[in-house]
């Protein structure tokens, strides 16, 4: 279990104390204790007893535990501004991650985009930096458009991160972003209504009348929004750097929908219609996971939970004590003592 770096203590306890014929002492030692590191706030201790066996227990070790709040602008990358700033490594990979289910790092992040976070830390009785701990409070600005994830407890004892409305990260993509459709078509091989010959029918249809509300499947970025040959008028948002939505045939988008927009899932983005090659009133929905289109029906994501009663109460309140945090926390500068955590 010891890993390269760690650090033993051993101590030792004299014992025989002889005087030489020089009048010096001649002194023997044994084995006092030694301790062994587990995790940066635990140890085992295996000790001397007065019987000359040894007992093997293990021992907390006394930290002081202190929020951090870094925050600034990107015009290189998140992860290199973030850590110029003073996120730690460790704390960067755990950011991204967070953000994963909604943000494309590859596409989303632009100059003058922002972040702020706050996390946590531990010193030691020396007042060496030990650790650096969970994130509390996050925030992406992009493009205008702020982000903001708080660490809440779900109701299954687990940690997640929920926007201001209680919504965990860990969102599905719907299967059905529309109201009171009918489904008119599936996902495979089938003859086309229009040019009369067999060819994959990238997604599914759902009939509904002319201007009926189209929902965002998912949080993400409008890639496209525009008429899109036989789609006709057509919007795509990439979700992340995994999956994203394309919506065809519609009869028009819902205002501020345009290319490089952040949507939320569930905003109207546009409205049933009949445009390109279509015989009727109807949207066509398809799902991409990685450029390639797969069944929406088949899709199987896991789903973070929505906070509602006691719960989002709860959320609510800790979201107002982050907040009062937050604005008592000053900005650390980066300074030598960070050297160290920039890297862990």
């Amino acid at each position: 279990d010891l890993r390269i770096g760690d650090e033993l203590r051993i101590t030792l306890s004299p014992v025989n104390i002889t005087t030489t014929i020089n009048d010096s002492e001649a002194i023997d030692y044994q084995l006092k204790a030694v301790y062994l590191p587990v995790t940066y706030d635990h140890e085992v201790e295996v000790a001397r007893t007065p019987e000359d066996s040894f007992i093997a227990q293990e021992i907390e070790i006394p930290l002081t535990t202190e929020l951090i709040r870094v925050k600034g602008s990107i015009d290189s990358s998140l992860f290199v501004n973030g850590r110029d700033a003073g996120i730690p490594i460790s704390v960067l990979v755990d950011l991204i991650r967070i953000y994963s289910f909604d943000v494309d790092f590859q596409r989303d992040i632009w100059n003058g985009d922002a972040f702020d976070i706050m996390f946590e830390r531990q010193r030691d009785e020396s007042d060496v930096i030990v650790n650096n701990g969970e994130i509390h409070y996050a925030t992406l600005t992009l493009r205008g458009t702020r982000l903001p994830l708080y660490k809440f407890e779900t109701s299954k004892g687990t940690i997640d991160y929920f926007n201001e409305k209680g919504e965990s990260v860990r969102k599905a993509l719907m299967k059905t972003p529309l109201d009171g459709a009918r489904l008119s078509s599936r996902f495979g091989n089938r003859k086309h209504p229009i040019l009369g010959y067999t060819r994959l029918h990238a997604g599914v249809d759902f009939a509904a009348p002319t201007g009926t509300p189209i929902y965002a499947a998912g949080d993400g970025t409008v890639e496209i929004a525009k008429t899109n040959g036989g789609y006709g008028k057509y919007i795509r948002i990439r979700h992340n750097g995994t999956y994203s939505t394309a919506y065809a045939h519609l009869n028009g988008y819902a205002r501020g929908i345009r290319r490089g927009k952040r949507v939320r899932q569930g905003q109207v983005i546009g409205y049933v219609g009949s445009t390109g090659r279509s015989t009727g009133p109807h949207l066509h929905y398809e799902i991409h996971r990685d450029g390639r289109p797969i069944n929406p029906l088949g899709l199987k994501l896991p789903s973070g939970e929505k906070l509602v009663g006691e719960r989002l109460e709860k959320f609510q309140e800790l979201r107002a004590e982050v907040n009062s945090k937050l604005e008592s926390l000053a900005l650390p500068a980066v300074t030598a003592e960070n050297d160290k955590l920039l890297s862990d």
